[in-house]
């Protein structure tokens, strides 16, 4: 352990542990937080953070005030959003689901000392587990710990897409990831962190075609860095009617055989759905934080028959729960990076940042005056990386 790994782990000079976790405190208010720690109980084990991804729009939608968690309350047996006191509010004290850790201690014989693991336990210094109830994804020596933070959650959110696309077709039968996609045409609607990974996936399970939809022209440009064909939906030329002009399966029956759609906002929805063939299913991976009022269900949704399918990683196809669970997913996520880690690594993953620094990037972020497709923090300085020639193009976003 470096002396800068040491000082952020929370070792004071009295010898009085604490470990440190970013906070939001109230919209647009973010800090890091000194929080004693408690010592590891029999059975426990604890992790020093190495790395940990942010995922911009679920974190964000905290530091904006638009997760609807913080204004409804969501009563999970009846699975709607009632009124009275919301589930969460200030502080939010667990912020973040893409940790990196090395096991630092252990009273527990499953969870062995040294070993690097993937979890989902916020942007914090240090974290003590339980190996019943956390879920832990032990790291292979040949993957790099930075890639990791893909494996306890964000990996398995875009495999549990395809997982939707293949269930569409195959019900509970369901072999493989590529059932879904193999040897069809897919289009990805969006170019983020989950957009690229299922495009990733599809293309790596034997899609025909993979095209990448995104109007930013700097999203567009780390999606072709990473092999993948890209169409700018509002270009001069309709992209929808190319697609379906080129992509032909019977007369009136042209256009994707499955659409990722993950852009939350209604306008790419409405594109998700135009560019689909007639009775096609759009795999929903979206979080749309303020509605889709703009969504217009009248028009090719309504006259080509087709299906919108949530594919939230919160429950898996009806029917798979017993052959695809998370860790499933986890190891097809890993599949993915050992085959494509090196471009991943590249041209997805834009900054890697100090943790103390985070409260300030955040905040940047939040305002738009920075812009990062993957920024991931760093707990160890020495770690942390300059800006990467794809976040200097992604200062073009709009």
């Amino acid at each position: 352990m470096t002396e800068g790994t040491a000082a952020m782990a929370g070792v004071h000079a009295a010898g009085e542990k604490t470990e440190r976790n970013l906070v939001v405190e109230g919209p647009g208010r973010v800090v890091v937080r000194d929080e004693p720690r408690a010592p590891v109980p029999a059975g426990a084990f604890r992790v020093t953070t190495v790395f940990s991804g942010i995922s911009a729009g679920t974190e964000l939608s905290y530091l904006k005030g638009t997760n609807p968690f913080l204004s409804e309350r969501w009563d999970s047996g009846l699975g709607l959003f009632v009124s009275g006191e919301p589930n969460a509010g200030y502080p939010v004290t667990q912020l973040g689901y893409m940790e990196v850790g090395k096991v630092a201690e252990s009273r527990t014989p499953v969870i062995p000392v040294g070993g690097t693991v993937a979890m989902t336990y916020g942007h914090r210094t240090g974290y003590t587990g339980d190996p019943v109830a956390d879920r832990v994804v032990p790291l292979p020596e040949d993957l790099d710990p930075l890639l990791g933070i893909y494996v306890a959650h964000m990996g398995p959110i875009c495999a549990n897409g395809l997982l939707h696309a293949a269930a569409e077709l195959c019900g509970p039968d369901v072999r493989s990831l590529g059932d879904g996609v193999r040897g069809r045409r897919v289009v990805v609607v969006g170019a983020g962190v989950v957009a690229l990974l299922t495009a990733l996936l599809a293309r790596r399970h034997g899609a025909a075609s993979v095209v990448v939809l995104d109007p930013t022209p700097g999203r567009r440009a780390v999606a072709e860095a990473l092999g993948l064909e890209s169409l700018d939906p509002e270009g001069p030329n309709d992209a929808a009617a190319s697609l379906k002009t080129g992509w032909r399966h019977a007369p009136g029956d042209r256009g994707a055989d499955v659409v990722f759609q993950c852009r939350g906002q209604p306008a790419a929805l409405h594109l998700a759905l135009r560019v689909a063939r007639p009775q096609a299913t759009v795999i929903d991976l979206a979080f749309y934080q303020e509605g889709a009022a703009e969504l217009r269900l009248g028009a090719e949704f309504h006259h080509n028959g087709l299906a919108v399918r949530c594919a939230q990683i919160g429950r898996v196809p009806r029917g798979l729960a017993h052959t695809w669970d998370r860790d499933r997913l986890s190891a097809e996520t890993i599949g993915l990076l050992r085959a494509d880690g090196t471009a991943i690594r590249e041209h997805l993953i834009t900054a890697v940042v100090p943790f103390e620094d985070a409260p300030e990037l955040f905040a940047n972020l939040a305002a738009r005056r920075r812009h990062e497709l993957q920024a991931v923090l760093a707990f160890d300085p020495s770690t942390a990386e300059p800006r990467r020639a794809a976040a200097l193009r992604l200062e073009q976003c709009p």
